[in-house]
């Protein structure tokens, strides 16, 4: 089944009083469930591709349909709530709020969707077990590590339990050992749970824990391949 698909996508950006083109008639479908990387040297278009996709961007030209529905038809309100209660994210750079413990962050999708206190609380408690954090609910993202601190960002991605979890480099800033556990939570999510994930990758490794690679160049789909890479312990 298609979860999310984009038709002849195209996505250009004004400079120097030009419009310069990102994206040049992509052609997209991405599987319910499937570890989707998308991988291609910098200038590539591959972070353009995954927020036209989840509606950070729009496109030139071209539509995205989720769910079989065009995000074209949605207004901004309707738009902000999608990505607010079916899309999750997850950036290189954590973007946690430095005033809040890692349990209020990891609350605050709960908390703008008037959950309840006690649902919520709850859930908090299931996601700090899941990124392996419960010793960590009171502490402030200073106090932890980068790997701690994109566990954090993780667990608040998925507080609302998204259709589909976009993901931009999320292990850009961690070292070899804590990005693979990183990408192995991803990859736990979809074997284990059936989310669909979306990643963007300059890292070839790290695009391997996938099922599935979209490799761009100079805003087009060059090829789409089968991750046939054996990982021990994976």
């Amino acid at each position: 089944m298609i979860i999310l698909e984009g038709k002849k996508l195209e996505k250009s950006f004004e400079l120097d009083g030009g419009m310069v083109p990102v994206l040049r008639g992509v052609d997209v479908a991405i599987e319910k469930g499937s570890f989707v990387s998308i991988v291609g040297p910098s200038g590539s278009g591959k972070s353009t591709l995954l927020y036209v996709l989840s509606g950070l961007e729009n496109s030139t030209h071209g539509e995205v349909r989720f769910e079989g529905s065009p995000l074209s038809s949605l207004g901004d309100a309707a738009m902000s709530k999608l990505r607010r209660t079916r899309f999750g994210f997850v950036f290189q750079f954590y973007n946690l709020v430095p005033t809040l413990t890692v349990e209020e962050n990891i609350a605050l999708p709960l908390e703008l969707g008037n959950i309840r206190a006690k649902a919520y609380r709850d859930r908090v408690s299931e996601l700090l077990e899941q990124v392996e954090l419960t010793d960590k609910r009171k502490q402030f993202p200073y106090q932890l590590s980068g790997g701690q601190q994109q566990r954090v960002a993780l667990a608040r991605a998925l507080a609302i339990d998204p259709a589909i979890l976009f993901a931009d480099e999320p292990t850009g800033n961690l070292d070899t050992r804590t990005g693979e556990e990183i990408l192995r939570l991803l990859q736990t999510l979809s074997r284990e749970r059936g989310m669909t994930v979306l990643m963007v990758t300059h890292d070839a490794h790290a695009a391997s824990f996938g099922d599935r690679t979209i490799r761009l160049s100079d805003g087009r789909i060059i090829c789409e391949e089968a991750c046939r890479l054996v990982r021990t312990g994976v």
